[in-house]
């Protein structure tokens, strides 16, 4: 058993999947505490969330002669679970940073743990939480209405006028649907309807009915992952014939099989990652991009497809740039403290998404450099001129 869980801390993920690795896996001087959706309507965005982490242990395993431990937890998708592990991951597991999750609910539910906790935590996803409040909580992703407002001037950019709204019934399609009201009228541009549903349905039949019978010129959906595909599909068979536009939380290859024919030409958001190889030569972030997909190949035996993988890789870089400089003995207050204090001084960290750069009372660390808008075409991401 011991053996085996060596292999599974140390290599890809694998026969992990579903398995929480324990903290008598290895000795280790540093202890990183994953939760993520190995199960359930999230899996297709947590299962590349732990198969990045993978990479980016074998790429850096160590942080000045201290060799990492990773534990890896799966939630099921489930807000309640995620707040469990991370709880059991400080109490049980004795962890020096949190990270996670697969879905917005889920994170902030890590994130209370964290803040009571005295833990770090490093977001995979967007968190919206009121930064003065949670100082112990920063998040690689990109803030949403950084990534919505691209959205919204590519929309200006192609004529739109009225656009419907369709979008997940939680927090991650409340975020979307904020950025759109607050980026949308500034461009002259009118939101019509604010349909939902939720990630373990079905259908969005009736919503998307309601969306076509207002007649907007085009349409903006909140959804992510595979159950993102839900209003391209419904879209298609009722036959609208406008414009579909999403957001980084579909660049998945799960949503790319799902969606199918009807995600053609769908535009949206995402890191410059998803279309390193296409991005000009001397862009900040293309070289550890593509050392990136080298390490991700190496470890899994196959490309990533995905931006998720690389938000944990990121979030790996951000960790070791801070452990680095942090003081004290891992697995202490006070080297939980420092560690802290020093994720949030990261200065000019050059990850695959962005540029990283924190400070105090701000959960985010990008700016423009951390998007691009791409183009589904025949199943691959395209950079959109």
């Amino acid at each position: 058993m011991k053996s085996l869980m060596q292999t599974l801390t140390r290599s890809a993920l694998a026969a992990a999947l579903g398995v929480g690795l324990t903290a008598t896996a290895i000795a280790a001087d540093l202890k990183v505490g994953l939760s993520v959706s190995l199960s359930g309507p999230n899996s297709s965005l947590g299962v590349p969330y732990a198969k990045g982490m993978q990479a980016a242990l074998a790429y850096k395993p160590e942080v000045n002669g201290r060799k990492i431990q990773l534990i890896v937890l799966d939630d099921g998708s489930d807000p309640t679970t995620a707040g469990r592990n991370a709880r059991k991951l400080v109490e049980e597991d004795k962890v020096d940073v949190l990270m996670g999750t697969s879905g917005v609910p889920a994170a902030i539910a890590m994130a209370q743990v964290g803040r009571d906790a005295k833990v770090p935590m490093i977001g995979l996803t967007p968190i919206q939480l009121d930064a003065a409040e949670n100082p112990w909580v920063f998040t690689v992703a990109q803030p949403t209405q950084l990534m919505i407002d691209a959205v919204v001037q590519r929309m200006k950019k192609d004529g739109v006028k009225t656009v419907g709204y369709i979008g997940f019934s939680d927090a991650w399609g409340d975020l979307v649907y904020n950025a759109l009201m607050k980026s949308a009228p500034e461009a002259g541009i009118k939101v019509l309807g604010n349909e939902r549903y939720a990630r373990a349905d079905a259908s969005v039949t009736g919503q998307v009915l309601k969306l076509v019978a207002m007649k907007p010129d085009a349409v903006m959906t909140g959804g992510a992952g595979t159950p993102g595909a839900l209003p391209f599909l419904a879209l298609t068979e009722r036959g609208f014939k406008g414009p579909v536009y999403g957001q980084h939380g579909l660049i998945n290859p799960d949503f790319v099989r799902v969606v199918g024919a009807s995600g053609q030409n769908a535009l949206m958001p995402t890191g410059p990652v998803i279309v390193a190889e296409q991005l000009p030569e001397g862009y900040p972030t293309k070289k550890i991009a593509m050392d990136f997909r080298a390490a991700f190949q190496k470890v899994n035996n196959a490309p990533t497809s995905d931006a998720f993988s690389a938000y944990s890789f990121d979030g790996w870089l951000v960790f070791t740039d801070a452990a680095a400089r942090a003081k004290g003995e891992p697995g202490t207050p006070e080297f939980r403290l420092s560690l802290r204090d020093a994720i949030a001084s990261t200065k000019e960290v050059v990850g695959t998404h962005g540029v990283y750069n924190f400070k105090p009372g701000n959960l985010y660390g990008v700016d423009e450099r951390a998007r691009v808008i791409v183009k589904l075409d025949n199943g691959q991401w395209k950079l959109a001129p």
